[in-house]
C-alpha cells in the first residue's frame, strides 16, 4: 500500500535529476475528489501540536475506478502519520473487518449504521471512507492515495522482486497461479510480483487470518520501499523507468496532492523511518451472520490522540 508513498520518495531522490521528465510521469497518476463531499462541520480539527504533521489515507483496491458503488470494497485500509519533521512515518492498519459506525456519505444509498468498516468504500466510494475513518480515528486526513491490486504485481516486477522473510511454511488458496495454489517455505526468498500479492492477500491459512495479512502487507510495504530507494533501483534508468511508471498506472491519488512538491520533502524516508501498528482490538467475533473485528474501545482514544497529537508510539516489530 505504500507504493504512492513509495512513487513521491522516489521523484524526490537526489539521484533523478530529470525534472521535466518526472513531472510529466507525476502528471500522468490518476486523481480523484476525496474530499469535496465530506461535510466539513463533521471533520476532526488538527492539534496545535501536530500542524505541521500531515496525515495519509492509503487504501488497496481491486478496482482502476475510484467512483466505483458497485460493491468493491477497500481490502486494505492504512493510517500513515508523517511526523511534523517528516523524517520518521507511523502507519496503522485498520483491519477491514473492523466493525465502527459508518456514516451516510452524500448520495449514497446505504449507511448511517454498523458495519465492517470497508463498507464505506463500497457505499461512499472515497469521500465516504475519510469520513468513516476520520470519525473512527478522530484523526484529520490531508491526502488519500489508492493503490489497485491488479497493478501491484507489475510494480514489484519492475524492481525486480522483493525479498521477504517468511516466519512461516503456508499454502496460498486463493493465488494467481494456474493452479489456483502457491505454497511458501519458512525463510527468506525473493518474491516477483504474483508471489508477493499472494503473499499480501492470504488470509485464509492462518488461525489469525486478517492479523496475519496485516502483518504480511506491512513486509511487503517496507521491502517495496526500501528496494525502490536503493542504489540499484535509483542508478538504473531502465528500471527506474519502469517502476516509475508502473506505479503512476497502479496508484490514484486525491486532488489536492502536489506529488513532486511533497516528494522534495520525503526524499529521505526509508522502510527502517516507518513505525508499524495494528489499530487496537478485542479480536474477532459474530454480529449475527458476519464475522467482524470488535475494536477496544477503551485503548481506541489514546492510541489515536498520540498520532493526533504527533506523540510517537513503541513500534510493532514486523518480521525482516
Amino acid at each position: 500500500m505504500i507504493v504512492a508513498l513509495v512513487l513521491v520518495v522516489l521523484v524526490g531522490g537526489g539521484a533523478l535529476g530529470a525534472t521535466l521528465y518526472l513531472r510529466s510521469v507525476t502528471g500522468d497518476v490518476k486523481r480523484v475528489d476525496a474530499f469535496t463531499d465530506v461535510p466539513k462541520d463533521e471533520r476532526p480539527q488538527r492539534a496545535e501540536a501536530a500542524k505541521d504533521a500531515m496525515n495519509f489515507l492509503l487504501l488497496g483496491s481491486d478496482t482502476r475506478d475510484p467512483n466505483n458503488k458497485d460493491g468493491s470494497r477497500s481490502d486494505t485500509i492504512i493510517v500513515l502519520h508523517l511526523d511534523k519533521t517528516h523524517t520518521k512515518a507511523q502507519m496503522v492498519s485498520i483491519p477491514r473487518d473492523t466493525w465502527v459506525y459508518v456514516p451516510k456519505a452524500k448520495n449514497a444509498e446505504y449507511g448511517d449504521t454498523m458495519a465492517k468498516i470497508n463498507a464505506a468504500y463500497a457505499w461512499g466510494s472515497v469521500p465516504g471512507t475519510v469520513q468513516t475513518v476520520e470519525r473512527f480515528t478522530n484523526i484529520r486526513i490531508d491526502h488519500v492515495a489508492i493503490v489497485d491490486f491488479s497493478g501491484f504485481k507489475e510494480i514489484v516486477d519492475a524492481l525486480g522482486g522483493v525479498d521477504i522473510n517468511v516466519t512461516q511454511s503456508f499454502t496460498s488458496t486463493h493465488s494467481l497461479d494456474p493452479s489456483g495454489k502457491r505454497h511458501f517455505d519458512k525463510g527468506l526468498q525473493t518474491m516477483d510480483g504474483a508471489t508477493a500479492l499472494d503473499y499480501s492477500r492470504e488470509r485464509y491459512s492462518f488461525k489469525d487470518g486478517d492479523f496475519a495479512r496485516i502483518q504480511h502487507q506491512q513486509q511487503v510495504i517496507a521491502a517495496i520501499l526500501n528496494k525502490a530507494a536503493s542504489g540499484g533501483t535509483l542508478s538504473s534508468p531502465t528500471k527506474l523507468n519502469d517502476f516509475l511508471h508502473a506505479t503512476a498506472d497502479a496508484v490514484t491519488v486525491d486532488g489536492t496532492m502536489n506529488i513532486f512538491d511533497l516528494a522534495l520533502e520525503l526524499r529521505n524516508l526509508r522502510g527502517d523511518d516507518l513505525s508499524f501498528y495494528t489499530s487496537p482490538t478485542r479480536g474477532t467475533g459474530m454480529v449475527g451472520s458476519e464475522s467482524v473485528v470488535f475494536p477496544d474501545d477503551a485503548a481506541i482514544k489514546p492510541f489515536y490522540d498520540a498520532l493526533r497529537e504527533d506523540r510517537t508510539l513503541p513500534a510493532t516489530t514486523i518480521p525482516k
